[in-house]
C-alpha cells in the first residue's frame, strides 16, 4: 500500500511539472530561433512566467474523472500551443516581426494565401523544418511515451492547490523581476508594445498582455511634458564668436511667419464628448504648433505622385546603376538622416506614410481606418482643393483589404489593384512589374491636372532568387558582375524594375512639359527584411553586406531614403535636411509644401522645414534627436558626439513626449478622432 501511494505521488509530480517544462522548452526554442537574445537578463522573467502558465495546463488536463479524457486534453493543449509557436516562428522568419492577436486573426490568412510559395521556401531550403520538428517534439514524445512515463491522472484537491500555489508564486517572482527593472517595467506597462513584450517576456506573456490591452485598454492619459528643456536642448552650444562690426546700413527686418494652425473651438468639441475625446483635445491644445516658413506653398497647385516603394533602401541608389533614382534623390530635397521604422510590415509602412501616425494596432491599423474620416491624408487634403486622385497597386487588390481601405483615403477616383483593373496593364508574375504598372496607368491621369496619385509598388519584394523572382531574373545581367553575394545582387536586380518605372515616369512628365509642375515623393515601406530569412539584430549578414556595416540596432536597420523631387528644383541649390527625419514627417512636410490648410498640432510628425525640433521614434520606444539616440532595450542615451551638451532632464522629457505621441496615435485610431474634430 505504501509503495502504491508513493508511486501515485510520483505520477502526480511528473504530471504537474510536465506543462511548465514544455512551456519553458517552447519559449527557449522560440527565443533562440527568433530574437536570439537567449542569454540576456530577460530570461529570468520569461522563466518564471512560463512556469506559472504551465500550472494552468496541469489544472485543465486533470479535471475529468476519465483519465483517458485527461490524456487527450493534455495532448490537445500541447499540440495547439506548439502550433501557435510554429505560426509565430514562420511569421517572424518572413516579416521580421511578431503578429499580435488582431493581426493574426485579421491578416494572417492573406499572408498564407498570397505568399504560400515563400512560406514553403522558409520551411524547407532554409532549415525551417528542423525548427518546426523541435516544436513538435514534445507532442510526438507525449503521444508515444505518455502511457509509460507520464501517464495522465485525475488531480485531487491537494495537488490542485499545490499547482495553483506554485503558479502564483512563479508569477509573483516574475512580476517582481519585471517591476524592479528600469528596462522591463516600462515595457510591461507605460511603454508596452507587442514586439518588445514577446522579446523580453516570451510569446505567451506577450499575447496575454496584448489580450489584456485589447479587453481593458482604452483609457487615455497623457503625461506632463517638459517642453522647455526639450526645445532649449535642440541645438549644441556654439563656441563664442567674435563680435561682428556693425553694418553700414540697417538690414531688412526678418520675416515673421505665422503658424500652421486652424481656429478650432475645443470647448464646443468637448460638449457631450467622451473622456477619450476630451483627453485628446486637451493634449492637442497643449502642443506648440510649427511655424510656416520660406518653403510654405512652394508646391502649391502642383501635381503629386506619392510612392511607397516595396523594400526600397538608400543603397539601391547609384549614379550608374539607377541614374533616375540618383537624380531624384540629389536634385530635389536631400534628406541625409532618414528612417522608415519597420513596425507592422508593408501595411504598417503604408500607414505611417499616408496617415503620419504609428500603427498602434499592428497589421490591423490600416484596416481599422476603413470607416474613419481620414481627413488629413494627402488624398483628402488635395481632393478638397479639386484635384483628381487615384491610388494604385500592382499586386492583388484585396490583399490587406486594400479594396476597402484604399477607397477611403480621399482619392476622388478610388483604388485600382490587380483584380479590379490593373490586370489590363500588368502581367501576372511574381512579383508584378512596377514599370508595367506606372507605364500602363500614367495615361489615365496625366491629362487630368492637377492630379494626385498614390502608388504602392511590389517589384522589390522578396525572395531574391532568379528562379523565385521574375524581376530579379529580368534584370540579372545588369548586376551579375557587382561585388556582392547572389542574394544581394538579386535584391538590387529586383529594384531595377522600379528604376525603369521612374525613368519612364520622369521622361513622360518632361515630354508633356509638366515636370516642373509635378512633385514625386518616394519612401520605402520597410527595410528589405527578405534578405535574411532568419535574421535578427546582430545577425543579418545580407542586410549588413548591403548596408556596408553590421546591423545591431533598429536605427541601423531602418535607415532609408526619402525622396521629394520636382522639376522646378533641378536648377536650384539643393535643399538639405540633415536633422533626423522619418516617415511620420512626410505628411506635415508635404502639407506645408503644398500650402494646404492644416493644423500641425494634429500631426504626430513635424514639418522638417519648420522650426519644430527633430524627433524620430519607433514602436519600441527608441528615439533619436539632434542631440543623440535613446535605446529603450538598454535604457541608455548615447549623445551624438563627445562635444554634444545634453541639458539636465532632456532625456526624461523626450521619453515622456514619445510616450504621449504613441498614446495620441493610439487614441486617433481607436476613436476616429478626426470625425469628432472635422466631421461636422
Amino acid at each position: 500500500m505504501v509503495v502504491l501511494m508513493e508511486e501515485s505521488k510520483y505520477r502526480q509530480f511528473k504530471f504537474i511539472v510536465l506543462f511548465p517544462l514544455i512551456i519553458l522548452y517552447f519559449e527557449i526554442v522560440f527565443r533562440i530561433f527568433t530574437t536570439g537574445n537567449f542569454f540576456s537578463s530577460s530570461f529570468f522573467p520569461m522563466l518564471f512566467f512560463s512556469l506559472a502558465y504551465g500550472g494552468i495546463g496541469y489544472l485543465l488536463s486533470s479535471l475529468h474523472k476519465n483519465i483517458k479524457v485527461n490524456k487527450w486534453i493534455a495532448a490537445a493543449l500541447i499540440f495547439f500551443t506548439c502550433l501557435l509557436y510554429i505560426v509565430q516562428f514562420l511569421i517572424y522568419k518572413q516579416f521580421k516581426q511578431f503578429y499580435d492577436i488582431n493581426t493574426m486573426t485579421g491578416g494572417a490568412g492573406d499572408a498564407v494565401t498570397s505568399f504560400f510559395s515563400e512560406i514553403m521556401h522558409l520551411i524547407f531550403p532554409q532549415g525551417g523544418i528542423f525548427v518546426i520538428l523541435l516544436f513538435l517534439l514534445p507532442f510526438i514524445l507525449y503521444l508515444i511515451f505518455s502511457a509509460r512515463l507520464i501517464p495522465a491522472i485525475r488531480g485531487n484537491f491537494a495537488t490542485r492547490i499545490v499547482s495553483a500555489g506554485a503558479s502564483a508564486i512563479s508569477y509573483g517572482i516574475a512580476l517582481v523581476l519585471v517591476f524592479t527593472s528600469s528596462i522591463y517595467a516600462p515595457v510591461y506597462r507605460t511603454q508596452y508594445n507587442f514586439q518588445s513584450a514577446v522579446s523580453n517576456f516570451g510569446l505567451i506573456t506577450g499575447m496575454r498582455l496584448d489580450l489584456q490591452n485589447n479587453l481593458f485598454g482604452g483609457d487615455l492619459s497623457f503625461e506632463q511634458e517638459d517642453t522647455t528643456v526639450f526645445y532649449t536642448g535642440e541645438a549644441d552650444e556654439a563656441e563664442e564668436q567674435p563680435e561682428k562690426p556693425p553694418a553700414e546700413e540697417p538690414s531688412a527686418s526678418p520675416i515673421v511667419y505665422g503658424y500652421n494652425t486652424i481656429d478650432i473651438d475645443f470647448n464646443q468639441l468637448n460638449e457631450n464628448a467622451s473622456d477619450q475625446i476630451k483627453a485628446l483635445n486637451e493634449y492637442v491644445q497643449s502642443l506648440a504648433p510649427s511655424r510656416q516658413n520660406e518653403y510654405t506653398g512652394l508646391f502649391k497647385g502642383k501635381n503629386l505622385i506619392l510612392i511607397t516603394a516595396e523594400a526600397f533602401s538608400a543603397e539601391v541608389i547609384d549614379p550608374e546603376l539607377t541614374p533616375t533614382l540618383y537624380r531624384l534623390a540629389t536634385k530635389g530635397i536631400n534628406f541625409t538622416d532618414y528612417y522608415q521604422p519597420s513596425s507592422a510590415g508593408t501595411t504598417g509602412g503604408e500607414y505611417q506614410i499616408i496617415f503620419g501616425m504609428m500603427p498602434t494596432d499592428g497589421g490591423m491599423s490600416f484596416k481599422n481606418t476603413s470607416d474613419h474620416l481620414n481627413y488629413y491624408t494627402m488624398g483628402s487634403q488635395l481632393n478638397r482643393l479639386g484635384y483628381y486622385g487615384k491610388a494604385f497597386h500592382n499586386n492583388t487588390y484585396t490583399y490587406y483589404d486594400r479594396d476597402v481601405t484604399h477607397n477611403n483615403l480621399g482619392y476622388s477616383d478610388g483604388f485600382m489593384g490587380y483584380g479590379n483593373g490593373m490586370e489590363q496593364y500588368v502581367k501576372n508574375t511574381w512579383p508584378q512589374s512596377d514599370y508595367e504598372m506606372i507605364s500602363g496607368t500614367l495615361p489615365t491621369y496625366i491629362d487630368k491636372q492637377p492630379f494626385n496619385v498614390y502608388y504602392m509598388t511590389v517589384s522589390g519584394h522578396s525572395n531574391y532568387t532568379r528562379s523565385g523572382n521574375t524581376m530579379t531574373s529580368r534584370h540579372w545581367d545588369k548586376v551579375k558582375d557587382l561585388p556582392f553575394s547572389d542574394t544581394v545582387k538579386g535584391y538590387l536586380a529586383a529594384n531595377l524594375d522600379f528604376e525603369d518605372a521612374l525613368a519612364y515616369l520622369v521622361g513622360e512628365l518632361e515630354a508633356r512639359g509638366i515636370a516642373d509642375d509635378t512633385v514625386i515623393c518616394i519612401s520605402s515601406d520597410h527595410f528589405p527584411y527578405g534578405l535574411d530569412s532568419a535574421g535578427t539584430l546582430g545577425n543579418m549578414p545580407y542586410l549588413s553586406e548591403l548596408y556596408g556595416y553590421d546591423v545591431n540596432n533598429y536605427f541601423e536597420r531602418d535607415h532609408s531614403c526619402l525622396i521629394i523631387w520636382s522639376g522646378c528644383l533641378e536648377n536650384e541649390e539643393p535643399i538639405v535636411v540633415d536633422s533626423p527625419t522619418y516617415s511620420l514627417d512626410i505628411l506635415p512636410t508635404l502639407s506645408n509644401l503644398f500650402g494646404t490648410e492644416f493644423d500641425s498640432r494634429f500631426m504626430a510628425g513635424r514639418d522638417v522645414l519648420s522650426d519644430a525640433p527633430a524627433l524620430v521614434f519607433n514602436t519600441n520606444y527608441d528615439w533619436k534627436t539632434d542631440l543623440g539616440t535613446y535605446y529603450a532595450a538598454s535604457n541608455t542615451f548615447v549623445p551624438k558626439d563627445e562635444s554634444t551638451v545634453v541639458p539636465e532632464g532632456y532625456v526624461e522629457a523626450a521619453k515622456a513626449i514619445v510616450r504621449n505621441k504613441m498614446r495620441y496615435c493610439e487614441g486617433v485610431l481607436d476613436t476616429d478622432y478626426f470625425r469628432y474634430v472635422f466631421g461636422g
